[in-house]
């Protein structure tokens, strides 16, 4: 396994860390908009319908360099979500939504244990977080063992905006026995465990990218602030900080990166996306507590962005599985 990136990859990369770097800590329907016409939303959604048909290593590096420059988009959910179409969906299912995709509807992931999902095709229950929910076009709605794609607009959904940890808008979801119809469920229980995976794997490209900005930010800092007549860069405690930051980093992006490769050859990835989201929720939240450290009381202000990336870290190391449900999950399915 060679994870070193081709050129066409680290086109892809480059085009988007310029683009973004104008954009730090932007947001909404304009920068969305913007996003869609780049053509991103179409990375991984196939050619026939519409896509590019990227390999998902290729979204997730799109999906880091947005984490890196702070933004909050739903990127990760709806591309995840037209892989999981284009993955199990009927050709019909395919070809109503994943051409949306393309040309920029957003889906949110709803993902419950108190949902039930009625025989006759009804969701009822409450999701208590979901980010971009209200924003979202559609829903992903995740019962445990079915996912139906749900107009947000669908008669019977409401939304309860929630003043949360993060960066991103998140609501809590309520469905009073909500009709679906047949037609927009997705079929089989392996659906939902890839569905959970690509959001997963592409939660962690986000938090790679956004540990990534942390490691930039404190070596800047580091060389620029000055103590007792020099850089605070020179002195050896804080050049182990640094270090320490840049070896967990390393780690975290290599996890990533092969639950990505793994997951995109359409092989059991259980393992390896598992690894990814607990080594890289860790390792982003150690980074960022070092980030601080180094920083001193400027991190914690609202002038200085370092705050919004220890908000992104623990927010999304809560996110489809902190580390401790994805080490447990390891264990089981190694048998330990």
């Amino acid at each position: 396994m060679d994870l070193t990136l081709t050129e066409d990859q680290q086109l892809v990369q480059a085009t988007a860390r310029d683009f973004l770097a104008r954009r730090s800590g932007a947001g909404g329907s304009e920068l969305w908009k913007e996003i869609v016409e780049l053509g991103w939303t179409g990375l991984a959604v196939p050619e026939a319908y519409g896509g590019v048909g990227s390999d998902l290593l290729d979204v997730c590096l799109v999906a880091e360099e947005l984490g890196r420059a702070g933004v909050a988009t739903p990127f990760a959910p709806t591309v995840a979500g037209a892989s999981t179409i284009a993955a199990f969906g009927t050709e019909q299912q395919k070809q109503q939504w994943l051409p949306a995709v393309a040309d920029g509807r957003t889906i949110a992931y709803a993902v419950g244990s108190d949902l039930v999902a009625t025989p006759d095709h009804a969701i009822d229950g409450r999701v208590p977080f979901v980010p971009f929910a209200q924003e979202a076009a559609d829903l992903l709605v995740i019962t445990g063992a079915s996912a139906a794609l749900v107009d947000g607009d669908t008669p019977g959904i409401t939304f309860e905006r929630l003043d949360v940890v993060g960066n991103e808008p998140v609501h809590a979801v309520t469905f009073g026995a909500v009709s679906v119809g047949q037609q927009r469920f997705l079929s089989g229980r392996s659906t939902v465990d890839t569905a959970m995976a690509y959001a997963t794997v592409l939660t962690c490209a986000e938090m790679v990218g956004g540990a990534q900005a942390v490691l930039d930010l404190t070596v800047e800092y580091a060389g620029q602030r000055r103590q007792f007549g020099r850089p605070i860069g020179a002195f050896q405690a804080v050049q182990h900080h640094c270090a320490n930051m840049a070896i967990d980093l390393l780690g975290a992006r290599f996890a990533a990166y092969e639950a990505a490769w793994r997951l995109g050859t359409g092989s059991d990835a259980t393992i390896e996306v598992s690894t990814a989201k607990a080594v890289v929720s860790d390792a982003y939240e150690r980074i960022c507590a070092l980030g601080h450290q180094v920083h001193g009381a400027i991190g914690f202000t609202a002038e200085h962005n370092l705050h919004r990336y220890l908000g992104h870290a623990t927010a999304a190391a809560l996110s489809f599985g902190d580390a401790d449900f994805h080490l447990d999950r390891l264990a089981t399915h190694l048998g330990l």
